[in-house]
């Protein structure tokens, strides 16, 4: 089970060479996060090349929500590959990705009537919602939280909240965006401190009749799996109303059921005005989307949206696929249920007090995560432990991904699809690793 480390010579695996071959062709830019190279996966678990087992709780980046290639999806992909793979969109449109845009209209959280638009990745469906909004507003400026994360391009960049890997020697970043702090309670920082900052910002750096959208992750992914409460969404959505401010609900990483709704703003009973969904919408297939008020998406001049790529057919009968999984095998209450068994885990691991000190623990149904801190009761980040915890957790065959500002909190993202005994050997394996760390 442990994982490969550097060999010379005769004990070199095949691990160590595609290491060396992959350093030799592929940019330092693009980070190897585990030495690890997948030869297949079912569900939740993966096998490597040299035919180690690893469960993964990281989930592609929370990309597998119906886990490694379901039976379901992959029989839609399999239906859809003996038709036609690319036809373009926007030039010869197909029947999946109509009824894939009925579905998504019909579960998004937004009175009224709506309309999509499909692209291939989260950060053009960020980018398309700005150009949407601004579109729509005649507005420019566009309001982004501390820690959040909408991307790798230019503009999303900016509105990414967290500097190093991420934003650092790519500046400069395109200007209009403004940044207000994220309700973190536990960091000290209230919602009423949030909306003072907003306060300060419309009376010293942008006026609000400038303000386009203000875009919001209801759980930040990247930035923490920190979770906006109810309130203060109400009252984010009650502040854009106030200035005619479109209100942009990014969710990327919380969509398609990981918290045990559709979408995680229904848990606030608060309406967006426009949402992106990608990740774990097409179940591993590359595909992203925009939703919102119909009035609002048809703002754009005919072909002023779109892509090459964009709502690829074998990735549209993927979603559908993902769909039909999550309403035959009730994957929302299983994320409900799987949240609460964490939840509770977690807790009874940082009530023993021993090992490697455990600080806040909180989740959204299946999106949960807690966090490393210097000593038992403490609050002071630990990155280097929570680092150090998942080459542990590997090397004992367990995938698990860090996050957060600092870099101190563990995300758990298994699949919601996972199978309770293998829930329970992960859970087990970073317990181990949490208590008498290698």
């Amino acid at each position: 089970m442990n994982a490969p480390v550097k060999a010379h010579g005769a004990n070199r695996t095949q691990t160590d060479e595609l290491l060396e071959r992959r350093a030799n062709v592929f940019s330092r830019g693009m980070s190897a996060g585990q030495p690890v190279f997948a030869a297949k996966a079912k569900n939740s678990e993966i096998w490597d090349v040299e035919g180690r087992r690893f469960i993964d709780f990281g989930g592609g980046i929370a990309v597998l929500n119906t886990g490694h290639r379901h039976p379901t999806v992959m029989k839609r992909v399999y239906e859809q590959l003996d038709k036609y793979t690319h036809t373009c969109l926007m030039v010869t449109p197909y029947e999946p990705a109509v009824t894939l845009a009925e579905k998504l209209i019909a579960m998004a959280p937004i009175s009224g009537p709506k309309k999509v638009m499909l692209v291939t990745t989260g950060a053009e469906a960020v980018e398309n919602a700005i150009k949407v909004a601004r579109a729509s507003t005649g507005r420019s400026d566009v309001i982004v939280f501390n820690g959040a994360f909408h991307g790798r391009t230019l503009l999303t960049m900016a509105m990414t909240g967290k500097v190093v890997p991420y934003k650092s020697k790519f500046g400069p970043f395109p200007g209009g965006v403004w940044r207000v702090p994220y309700p973190i309670e536990h960091k000290g920082i209230s919602a009423d401190d949030t909306f003072e900052a907003f306060k300060w910002l419309f009376k010293t750096d942008v006026d609000p009749k400038n303000v386009a959208a203000i875009v919001i992750e209801p759980v930040q992914g990247e930035g923490g799996f920190y979770i906006a409460s109810p309130e203060f969404l109400k009252r984010l959505r009650a502040l854009c109303d106030e200035h005619g401010i479109l209100l942009i609900a990014d969710e990327i990483q919380t969509g398609f059921g990981r918290t045990g709704k559709w979408f995680a703003m229904e848990h606030a009973g608060v309406e967006p005005d426009l949402m992106t969904t990608a990740k774990s919408l097409a179940g591993g297939f590359p595909l992203a989307g925009v939703i919102g008020k119909a009035a609002i998406m048809d703002a754009p001049d005919p072909g002023g949206l779109g892509g090459t790529y964009a709502g690829n057919p074998v990735a549209c009968a993927a979603a559908l696929g993902v769909i039909e999984a999550f309403e035959t095998e009730g994957l929302l209450e299983k994320s409900l249920k799987q949240g609460e068994t964490i939840i509770k885990r977690l807790k009874a691991i940082k009530r023993r007090k021993e090992g490697r000190p455990i600080g806040d623990i909180r989740g959204l149904g299946g999106m949960t995560a807690f966090e490393l801190v210097t000593s038992h009761g403490g609050s002071e980040p630990d990155p280097n432990a929570a680092k150090a915890l998942a080459a542990d957790c590997l090397e004992r065959g367990l995938m698990i991904l860090t996050c957060g500002v600092f870099g101190e909190t563990v995300r758990l993202l298994a699949p919601l699809t996972i199978q309770p005994r293998v829930l329970k050997e992960g859970l087990d394996i970073l317990e181990a690793a949490l208590v008498a760390p290698k």
